[in-house]
């Protein structure tokens, strides 16, 4: 009748690798936090810096380009919003934050 019972076996306090301390259990996630940091948190924290320092340079005359692929020459700007002249004559406002890019002066008359 001992097929029915199985052998009990002590179990070891440590595990497979053979460490217990805090290093061997939240090792691999402090390890995790500081490739994410590295990785992630990081670049996007210098991107968005290099964003407001781009904002703050805005001129009036500067050539940008928004987020939706608009072209234009800043003619008048504000605390939230930026007017700017696609064409001659032509005006569009649109928000600060939508600028992505200031392009070289001269960029619009060679297109």
């Amino acid at each position: 009748m001992s097929f029915f019972i199985s052998n009990a076996y002590a179990q070891s306090t440590t595990d497979v690798l053979g460490s217990t301390g805090f290093l061997g259990q939240y090792g691999f996630l402090i390890l995790m936090f500081v490739a994410m940091y590295f990785l992630m948190i990081r670049p996007q924290q210098k991107r968005a810096k290099e964003q407001k320092a781009m904002m703050e340079a805005l001129t009036k005359g500067a050539e940008v380009v928004t987020a939706g692929g608009v072209l234009g020459k800043i003619i008048k700007i504000s605390d939230a919003y930026v007017t700017l002249e696609i064409s001659s004559g032509a005006e569009l406002v649109v928000q600060k934050n939508s600028i992505t890019t200031v392009l070289p002066n001269g960029t619009l008359k060679s297109l």
